[in-house]
């Protein structure tokens, strides 16, 4: 064959590719799917979040998931300073990861971008579960309901993210 026939024509032929030639590649193509078991992951971890609001974080002290986050909106200049920031992040990052866990279950080539958005705010939600249990000691009596909730936003949040990071295309 000489270098300027096309693949798949025939040199004797001259006239060109044959007509039964595919007008496509032949190499694989990504298959364009859900992220299921990671959007479950992160829906579920927006759930936690939500159920978190009624219920109490400490043992000893009657203070639900709305109240800590209500007063941490009040004093939303000084929310690092008194401790308010780790309800609000567990809470509104809940909602983020509920909603990234919706966006995984949309049809796309890759969910890595997503999955790396979500890593994020669980990391951050994993820190505002962290600082309090460090300060307590790691005494786990020492939290309600509530808070154990919130370790389940982290914890769900973490698993679901790294799933839509570490899963790749489906050929």
């Amino acid at each position: 064959m000489s270098d300027h026939t096309p693949a798949g024509a025939s040199a004797s032929s001259g006239t060109g590719p044959a007509a039964t030639d595919p007008a496509y590649s032949d190499r694989p193509v990504a298959f364009r799917g859900p992220e299921s078991l990671g959007g479950l992951l992160l829906i579920l971890a927006g759930i936690a979040a939500a159920v978190s609001l009624p219920l109490d974080w400490l043992r000893d002290r009657d203070g639900s998931g709305w109240a800590l986050v209500r007063d941490a909106f009040d004093d939303l200049g000084q929310v690092f300073d008194d401790g308010g920031w780790q309800p609000l992040a567990i809470v509104l990052g809940g909602g983020v990861l509920f909603l990234l866990g919706i966006a995984l279950w949309l049809p796309a080539r890759s969910h890595r971008f997503v999955g790396l958005l979500a890593l994020v705010v669980s990391g951050v939600v994993t820190a505002a579960v962290l600082v309090p249990l460090v300060d307590a000691g790691w005494d786990l009596g020492f939290f309600g309901p509530g808070f154990w909730c919130g370790i389940a936003v982290a914890v769900l949040g973490l698993l679901g993210s790294l799933k839509a990071v570490l899963t790749g295309p489906r050929y």
